[in-house]
C-alpha cells in the first residue's frame, strides 16, 4: 500500500478523523499545560470551596478545597498520556521481542513462548495489577511498568503470526539464501512488515492503559495525591455527588471521550492498513 492511499483511506474514515483531532488536542493541552493552565493546579483555596462551573474564574468550577478543576484537568492529562504511551511502549517492546521469537524459530521456542503468554492471560489483568500495585508502592512510575508488564500478551500474538506468515516469503528466503543472520532477516525484512497490526494494537492498547491508570487512582492505588489525575478527581466527585457533579461529570467526559477517540483512530487504522480484508469480511 502507498503512502498516499493510505492517508486517503484515512481521510475518509469520519471517525477516524474525529479520534486523530481528538487525540492531537489531547497532545496540545498536554505539553502546553504550564503555559494555559489558569491557576495552581494543586493550591488551595478555602474561600472558593465548591465554586459552581461557569464563572470566568473557574470555568470548570472548584473542589472540596477551593483549587480550579479546569487547571487539575488539564495537568491531569500529562499523567494519563504519560502513563499511556509509558505502559504501551514497554509493552510492545515485551510483545515485539517474545513474538518474533516464538513466530520466527517456531518449535520448542514458540512454545514456551505462547504457554508463558497463556499462564499470563489466565490471570484477570486488573486483579493482577492490583496485586502488584498493592505490594509496591504507588507511584506514576510502578503504575507505568506494572501495566506495561502485565499487557504485552496482545502484541506477542500478533508478532508471532505474521512472522510465521512472512517467514516463507519469497524476501525472507533470498534474504537467507544469501546467507543473512537471523537478526538482519527479522530486524530487516520481516519486522517492518508486521508493523502494521503492531500500530494498530498500541493504539487500543493506549486507551486500555489510560482506562487502567484511571481506574488505579479512582481506588487510591494510581499516582498518589497532590498530582492531579482524572481518576482521582472522579474518586473525589463521587461523595459529592449531589453537592458538586462537575467533580464527577468532566473527568468522567474525559475519560470518555480520549478513550472513544483512541479507540476510534485504531478502528481506521486498521481498515486503511487492511482494506482488502475488510471489504471480504464485510
Amino acid at each position: 500500500m502507498t503512502k498516499n492511499s493510505f492517508l486517503s483511506l484515512m481521510v475518509r474514515n469520519k471517525l477516524a478523523v474525529f479520534g486523530g483531532v481528538i487525540v492531537l488536542s489531547m497532545f496540545a493541552v498536554s505539553w502546553l499545560a504550564p503555559f494555559i493552565s489558569p491557576h495552581d493546579p494543586n493550591r488551595p483555596n478555602v474561600t472558593a470551596r465548591f465554586r459552581p462551573p461557569g464563572t470566568p474564574e473557574h470555568l470548570l468550577g472548584t473542589d472540596s478545597l477551593g483549587r480550579d478543576v479546569l487547571s487539575r484537568m488539564i495537568w491531569g492529562s500529562r499523567v494519563s498520556l504519560k502513563v499511556g504511551f509509558v505502559a504501551v511502549g514497554l509493552s510492545t517492546f515485551i510483545g515485539l521481542i517474545l513474538g518474533a521469537l516464538a513466530g520466527f524459530h517456531g518449535g520448542i521456542v514458540d512454545a514456551l513462548i505462547m504457554r508463558f503468554c497463556d499462564l499470563m492471560l489466565c490471570f484477570p489483568s486488573m486483579f493482577l495489577i492490583l496485586s502488584v500495585i498493592a505490594i509496591l508502592e504507588p507511584s506514576i512510575w510502578n503504575v507505568m511498568i506494572v501495566i506495561g508488564l502485565t499487557s504485552w500478551m496482545g502484541v506477542a500474538r500478533f508478532v508471532r503470526a505474521e512472522f510465521m506468515s512472512l517467514k516463507g516469503r519469497d524476501f525472507a528466503l533470498a534474504a537467507k539464501a544469501l546467507g543473512a543472520s537471523d537478526f538482519r532477516i527479522i530486524w530487516r525484512h520481516l519486522l517492518p512488515n508486521a508493523m502494521g497490526p503492531v500500530l494498530v494494537t498500541a493504539t487500543l492498547g493506549v486507551a486500555g492503559a489510560i482506562l487502567t491508570e484511571s481506574s488505579l487512582s479512582f481506588l487510591g492505588l494510581g499516582v498518589q495525591p497532590p498530582t492531579p489525575t482524572w481518576g482521582a478527581i472522579l474518586s473525589e466527585g463521587k461523595n459529592y455527588l449531589t453537592r458538586a457533579y462537575w467533580l464527577s461529570l468532566y473527568p468522567g467526559l474525559a475519560i470518555l471521550l480520549t478513550v472513544l477517540s483512541y479507540n476510534l483512530l485504531g478502528e481506521g487504522l486498521r481498515e486503511a492498513l487492511n482494506p482488502y480484508n475488510d471489504k471480504i469480511s464485510s
